[in-house]
Parts: structure tokens; C-alpha cells; sequence
């Protein structure tokens, strides 16, 4: 069923050069379903007001916003729909969140974080850490298969740390972390926990209350909706923490983390996202009129399968391209550890050329280090960064062939330069 979603997104019409464009560059922001698009219009069009009005539009706005909350919650399988917060993004929530959650340390606390992550999950806390006199500690990747070293891990939590900052899922290499076991370790010795599921959010399901988390964020541009970010976090928590607001904001969760006046219609436009995969759970287990919670478990866990499957024939592929090192879990005993995302490098070209070249025929994809710099800087490819290739559920198995064709069209006329 998932090529026959195709026809929902306009982009995916797109043409290079007669070529179909082969969209490989999900991780950094995928393309959008036609209802997103008319869910923000829609907003513009008859919604748009600032809310606690006592007039219509800014009524609407209201209803709006308190369904995308819901659907939000729906989303992370959260209680309540006050534990969801909407910001611009990620990295920007993660900095609001560094500075407030820091207003609890004292000189001479430990914060963790790792190699693994992107460095929104890194640069707010070490930021932070350094304005409070607090120690930072760096988990170590494995670098034989670009996963988070444990055992490090384990000798980290020795410190005590007041806060852990992990990632669930690599936003280079792929790999996927355990995150109920770092979870339940990091409680084990007091630490809250503040995940980033910004990449796990398109491939699986988010799930806080199995999870046991304290903090989770996503961003929903990579999950087929707009520049939105989503926090989660134990109302409690959200309730006890300080937020840095103006003295007219609400005291109470959400309100006290919204600062200022929020993007009404993108977050219209979370809402559709989230439905379109509601809809794709639906489809897969035939009930159209399952709750958005059961219908987005159906939808994951679809994608998942679909996803693995394309993901298994890309890797598989690309070990028989000589001169091509992909970094990360390449057994397909262990994809379930990772997901269809992956870093890889070509011998004796650049990242960026390489992404070069496959744009040439139409391939888009990412070079460098996509922000994610320690795990580059570990796998020792900080010099001509990483190619990324990242595939969704929008992409096909004729996709996968043609890049396979096309990189060993582009290793090919590189042994023949370099002869």
C-alpha cells in the first residue's frame, strides 16, 4: 500500500532532468501530504486570530490548538494532553528546556550526554552546564558498528548525574538506542532523562509511558508536517519547573512553555500530519474508525516492516560496491537496532561530491556531518564528512535499485579517474 500514498504528496512529482527525484534526504525534513498543505491554507484562509478572544476566529483557534494537543498526546502515547508543548523546533525547545531544567543544578553537578546525537542534544546542555558549574560527560560510540558504548554508559551514571541527554535513534548512522534499559539505569541513581525521538519519530513508534521517560522531543517536519517541535514531559515536572515566560503568560502547562504568540496554522498543519498516519493505520488493520492512538500503533508498526524491507535490499546493495564503507549495523539479524537510515563514504571522493554527482541524476541526499559531529569525528570521517541516505515509507524499491545503479555508475568513473 505505501507506493500508492505517493499520489498524496506533490513533490514527489517532481522532475530532474526527466528523471523522477529519488528523495533521500528525509532525515533533515520530508516531504509533506497535500492535506498538511491544505490544513495550513485552511487555517489562513478562515481561522486566523490570536486566541481568548470572545470572538469567532479566535474561538476556533482555541478548538484548534486544544485538537492539536490531543493529537499530539495521541502521538507520544502521553495521559494528558497538557504534557505536549509546541515550539519552532527541537533545538530551540531543547535550549529553553537546558535553561530551566539547569536552574535545579548546583556547582560541581554531572550532566551526560553522547557521542551519538545530534548536537542539539548536546551543545544546550554543555551550554548550560558551563553557566552553572556543572561537569558534562561524554558517552563514547563503539565505533566497530556506531552504537552507544553501555559500558561507558554504566561508568557515566557512577557520577550521579542530575540530568541524562540521549538520542533514541542516530540521525547519522542510524543506530537505534535501548532506551527503556538507559531510561530505567539513569533512574536508577536520580538522573532525569531528556530524549531526542527527532529521528526515531517517522520510522517507529513513540511510546513515553513504556518508555518511562521524563522529557521527550520531536520535531514534526520530519514526520511529514511543518517546522513545528513537540516536547513531552511529566506534568509535574512541567509544573515544577520555572519557565523563562513573560509575567501575562499562564502559570500552567502548556501555556507557561508556549512563549509568545505560537504558529496557529503550522501547528494546524502537526494535526494533519499526525491524521495521515492515522489514516495509514486504519488502512493496515481495517478498522476506520480505530482511536488516533491504536491507529498510529497500527501505522508504525506497518512502516516499520515496509521500511526494514527496502532498508535490507540498500545495504545489502551497497556491500557489493567496491570502494563504498557503510558505517553502523549492517547485519540484517540486528536491523532492529537501527533504523532505514546510514552513513556511508566513498574511497577517494567526498562527501560532498558524491552528493553531488547523485543530485546530477536526481538522487537528493546529505553530505557532512549533518550536525551530528561527534559521531563523525569518532568514526574518523571529520575531513570529507559522511554521505547520508534516508529512506521513508514514501520511498520505493525502484528507488533503492536506481541509487544502487547510480553509486556504482559514480564509483565506476572514480576508479577509471584514479587509474
Amino acid at each position: 500500500m505505501f507506493p500508492e500514498l505517493r499520489s498524496q504528496f506533490p513533490a514527489l512529482s517532481r522532475r530532474h532532468n526527466a528523471l523522477p527525484v529519488i528523495y533521500l534526504d528525509g532525515p533533515a525534513g520530508s516531504q509533506v501530504p497535500q492535506r498538511v498543505i491544505d490544513a495550513i491554507s485552511d487555517y489562513y484562509c478562515h481561522h486566523n486570530a490570536n486566541r481568548a478572544g470572545q470572538f469567532d476566529t479566535s474561538r476556533e483557534t482555541d478548538g484548534l490548538m486544544a485538537d492539536a494537543h490531543a493529537a499530539a498526546a495521541a502521538w507520544f502515547g502521553a495521559a494528558d494532553p497538557r504534557e505536549t508543548i509546541f515550539g519552532a523546533n527541537m533545538t530551540t525547545l531543547t535550549f529553553q528546556f537546558s535553561r530551566a531544567h539547569s536552574r535545579t543544578w548546583n556547582p560541581g553537578d554531572t550532566v551526560v550526554v553522547t557521542q551519538l546525537d545530534h548536537d542539539a542534544n548536546v551543545s544546550p546542555w554543555r551550554l548550560a552546564a558551563a553557566d552553572r558549574g556543572a561537569n558534562l560527560r561524554v558517552v563514547k560510540v563503539t565505533t566497530s558498528d556506531a552504537t552507544l558504548d553501555l559500558e561507558d554508559f554504566e561508568q557515566a551514571l557512577k557520577l550521579r548525574p542530575k540530568l541524562v541527554a540521549v538520542t533514541a535513534a542516530s540521525n547519522s548512522v542510524g543506530s537505534r538506542t535501548p532506551i527503556v534499559e538507559l531510561i530505567a539505569m539513569a533512574h536508577a541513581v536520580g538522573a532525569e532523562v531528556y530524549v531526542d525521538a527527532v529521528h526515531l519519530a517517522p520510522h517507529a513508534l513513540l511510546d513515553v509511558q513504556a518508555w518511562d521517560a521524563d522529557f521527550v522531543v520531536c520535531s514534526a517536519y520530519k514526520f511529514f508536517g511543518p517546522h513545528v517541535g513537540i516536547l513531552w514531559g511529566r506534568l509535574n515536572r512541567l509544573t515544577e519547573l520555572t519557565a523563562y515566560k513573560v509575567t501575562p503568560a499562564p502559570d500552567a502547562s502548556p501555556g507557561k512553555w508556549m512563549t509568545g504568540t505560537q504558529n496557529h496554522a503550522a501547528i494546524c498543519g502537526v494535526t494533519a500530519a499526525i491524521d495521515y498516519l492515522c489514516d495509514i493505520g486504519r488502512q493496515c488493520s481495517g478498522n476506520p474508525t480505530a482511536p488516533r492512538r491504536a491507529a498510529l500503533i497500527a501505522a508504525m508498526q506497518s512502516i516499520e516492516q515496509y521500511e526494514r524491507q527496502l532498508l535490507t535490499r540498500l545495504i545489502a546493495g551497497l556491500q557489493q560496491i567496491p570502494r563504498v564503507t557503510v558505517f553502523g549495523i549492517t547485519d540484517p539479524h540486528r536491523f532492529h537496532a537501527r533504523v532505514p537510515t546510514l552513513a556511508l563514504a566513498v574511497d577517494g571522493l567526498p562527501s560532498a561530491q558524491v552528493a553531488a554527482r547523485l543530485a546530477e541524476r536526481g538522487i537528493y541526499c546529505w553530505h557532512g556531518h549533518y550536525y551530528a559531529i561527534a559521531i563523525c569525528e569518532a568514526l574518523g570521517q571529520q575531513a570529507h564528512g559522511m554521505v547520508r541516505l534516508g529512506l521513508m515509507h514514501t520511498n520505493t524499491a525502484e528507488e533503492v535499485e536506481r541509487t544502487l545503479a547510480t553509486l556504482r555508475e559514480i564509483t565506476t568513473e572514480a576508479t577509471r579517474c584514479s587509474a
